[in-house]
């Protein structure tokens, strides 16, 4: 399963977030992407994981979980990577 994840720090790097989708199950690729907002960029990525039962336990776990300082959005997404 393919998951996005919004709101990203400019912080966040990729380890952290290997870290925290790995407590639920194997975590392939991810891809931090950054784009440009009115007044700061806007930074989210793209989580693979090959288990969709793990992919929707780390989802409901971590949508909203906070990972420095920020509320992350979490959700399947239909975009593959």
């Amino acid at each position: 399963m393919n998951i996005y994840v919004g709101n990203l720090s400019p912080r966040t790097s990729e380890p952290q977030l290997r870290e925290a989708f790995a407590r639920f199950g194997a975590v392939g690729k991810i891809s931090i992407h950054e784009q440009p907002a009115d007044s700061a960029t806007y930074r989210f990525c793209f989580v693979e994981m090959p288990g969709d039962n793990q992919a929707s336990v780390a989802i409901s776990a971590l949508n909203g979980d906070k990972i420095d300082g920020c509320a992350l959005t979490v959700k399947e997404s239909g975009v593959t990577v």
